[in-house]
């Protein structure tokens, strides 16, 4: 990639960029209508982060390898490093700014505190998102089962018994909605 591709690729969503197509996209995020314009080439990722601001769904290898950047889009857990933002338009999509119901963490959020599942904290958004939706799939059955669902999404600090422990217990109260 030659020099001026690499910068026309960083130009965050709400820059210009002569000679780059640009689309306005409308999206129903965490249960407000929020619209925008972006560089066709721009991830869902990078118009949450730099375009709305919502920093809480992070940015790991870039890849759809690790998980840190789970969110949920139209009730499906995604990874939003791997979808263009202009193919969200018209989409509803849940970050973790949006589990909490009234300033209350949502049951998952103080699980996973309750349990130390994080400990860098840097995968615990994308896992927190990814165990809200595992629990709406009903996929905890079993701790195999939520190892198995959850094996999308990477802890470098190795919390998994904690994850699982946190998982089950809102799955066993069944208070996850």
């Amino acid at each position: 990639m030659d020099e001026s591709a690499a910068a026309q690729a960083r130009t965050a969503p709400g820059q210009r960029d002569a000679g780059v197509a640009r689309v306005p996209v409308s999206l129903r995020v965490n249960g407000t209508e929020r619209r925008l314009e972006v560089d066709t080439r721009t991830t869902l990722l990078d118009a949450l982060r730099d375009g709305l601001k919502l920093t809480g769904t992070k940015k790991g290898c870039d890849q759809g390898q690790c998980g840190a950047c789970t969110v949920h889009v139209d009730g499906r857990r995604m990874l939003s490093c791997l979808i263009l933002a202009a193919s969200a338009d018209g989409r509803e999509v849940r970050t973790i700014e949006g589990l909490e119901r009234d300033g209350t963490p949502h049951p998952m959020q103080e699980a996973f505190v309750r349990h130390d599942g994080l400990q860098c904290g840097y995968c615990t958004s994308g896992q927190i998102m990814s165990a809200v939706a595992l629990l709406e799939e009903g996929r905890a059955g079993s701790d195999e089962e939520i190892r198995e669902f959850m094996s999308g999404n990477l802890c470098r600090c190795g919390t998994y018994p904690h994850i699982v422990a946190a998982i089950r217990e809102v799955a066993a109260r069944g208070d996850h909605a």
